[in-house]
């Protein structure tokens, strides 16, 4: 069977088990085991091989069992780049390009940059390939997480200087009081909510997924001492989370505002440092 017909099929059965997005997701498994590109599929003329087979139908049965796409094609697309993910490591989301969008308009040409909980370095790396003249660290707790992100951003050739620690506390002591923006997708799901995130989004580190307004005003506490005055604090938050985090926000920062998504949910809230 040619694949245009496997993915017709292929669709109709991830529809079936409530798959999201049930032809891209059948698209991005058979690309992978494939090897092409989108286009290949369309242009393949010769049967998937029993081996090729197989290896697409256990693709699509961990799907449907709530693995994510990401951890069986490992990599995601964010902006321009295409980043290398794996399990263990938070993988990035579409709706924080819009954190990253709004980080951009507030910067010059020659920022210093951090990015306080990096991941797979999705923001900084962004933040790196789209203004060339920052100068941008990121940070995260987990090794596994830094290495991940410092491979990223040698792959890409993208130059963010990658530090293990909690928050801020991994920089360069010369930094304090110099740096133009703080951002951050900090974690925000509430510990009685996670229990009925769907399971692909489970997949991800709890550390990752797990937190709230305390670990906010943590990191609005330690931005305040590292951001020049005027520099921006901009982090992404939960859906109905925007005013909670803002009121954390007003007492050390001017001009705090709360952007909504496309849907019209609190996104990324955003702050200058008085």
């Amino acid at each position: 069977m040619r694949p245009p017909e496997v993915l017709r099929r292929a669709s109709a059965y991830l529809a079936r088990h409530d798959v999201e997005s049930p032809l891209p997701t059948a698209e991005a498994l058979l690309t992978s085991v494939l090897g092409v590109d989108r286009a290949g599929l369309y242009t393949r003329g010769q049967d998937l091989t029993p081996g090729e087979a197989r290896a697409f139908g256990r693709a699509l049965c961990l799907r449907c069992a709530g693995t994510p796409v990401q951890h069986m094609t490992g990599e995601q697309a964010f902006r321009r780049l295409t980043l290398v993910v794996r399990p263990g490591v938070f993988v990035p989301r579409p709706e924080t390009e819009m954190l990253v969008e709004i980080a951009l308009a507030e910067l010059g040409e020659a920022p210093i940059v951090v990015d306080v909980g990096t991941g797979s370095g999705a923001i900084a790396l962004a933040v790196k390939d789209e203004r060339p003249g920052a100068t941008v660290f990121a940070t995260d707790l987990s090794r596994e997480a830094v290495e991940l992100a410092r491979w990223n951003a040698s792959r890409l050739g993208l130059e963010v200087d990658v530090r293990e620690g909690d928050l801020l506390f991994p920089l360069a002591t010369e930094l304090r009081g110099r740096v133009d923006l703080v951002v951050s997708n900090p974690p925000y799901v509430g510990a009685d909510a996670y229990g009925a995130l769907p399971p692909e989004v489970r997949a991800d580190p709890v550390a990752a997924l797990v937190g709230g307004p305390a670990l906010y005003e943590r990191l609005m506490t330690e931005a305040s001492s590292w951001l020049r005055p005027g520099g921006v604090l901009a982090v992404e938050v939960g859906a109905d989370d925007g005013e909670t985090i803002a009121e954390i926000f007003r007492p050390s920062f001017d001009g705090v505002r709360i952007e909504p998504d496309l849907a019209g949910r609190d996104r990324v809230v955003v702050g200058r440092r008085r």
